[in-house]
């Protein structure tokens, strides 16, 4: 297993030591971008580890939120670009095809990345009908590193959230890893 963190705007600094790959919050919705992005990938790329982004999706304008997305992400070759599933600050959710549909549309406008679903256990098993995932699954549950409670096949695991996220990847190797990113 590889071990990584995953960022947003309240991290704005975090340590790289024993780090494979780091998962930084790059959009959200249709406007908000992470302030500290650039220092965050700066970090991330300067210890030579795997990078990531993802996108906070919110229900409705799922076209404009990928453009945003893609428009505001620096990723470059072997980057992986995930999208955050979750319930948003005022209680509502994207539906499961807006999920589906997100996920399509940055694997049609980014086909060298690998694209990703983040959501917690709750969300996978409850709200989840289709089973898409793109790429592969990123699952939250706060157990076990690599033992999340669910059957489907995954990627990372973050496992923590104390001090900062935690996650594991099931690749044997950080080279692995980087072979399976450039797709």
């Amino acid at each position: 297993m590889l071990h990584g963190v995953d960022v947003s705007a309240y991290q704005p600094s975090y340590d790289t030591d024993g780090v494979d790959f780091v998962l930084i919050k790059s959009t959200e919705g249709r406007t908000y971008v992470n302030p500290h992005l650039d220092a965050q990938v700066k970090r991330a790329r300067d210890a030579d580890c795997v990078v990531g982004f993802y996108h906070f999706l919110w229900p409705g304008n799922v076209s404009e939120q990928v453009d945003h997305f893609l428009d505001r992400t620096p990723e470059k070759a072997g980057d992986l670009l995930a999208l955050d599933w979750e319930q948003t600050g005022g209680g509502t959710r994207a539906s499961n095809a807006e999920k589906d549909r997100f996920i399509k549309a940055v694997k049609k406008e980014r086909p060298g990345h690998r694209v990703l679903l983040y959501c917690n256990r709750a969300f996978w098993l409850g709200h989840d009908t289709t089973g898409y995932a793109g790429d592969g699954l990123w699952i939250a549950d706060y157990v076990a590193a690599g033992k999340p409670r669910i059957e489907a096949d995954w990627r990372i695991h973050q496992y923590t959230d104390d001090p900062l996220d935690r996650n594991v990847a099931d690749f044997g190797s950080v080279r692995a890893l980087r072979e399976w990113a450039a797709g």
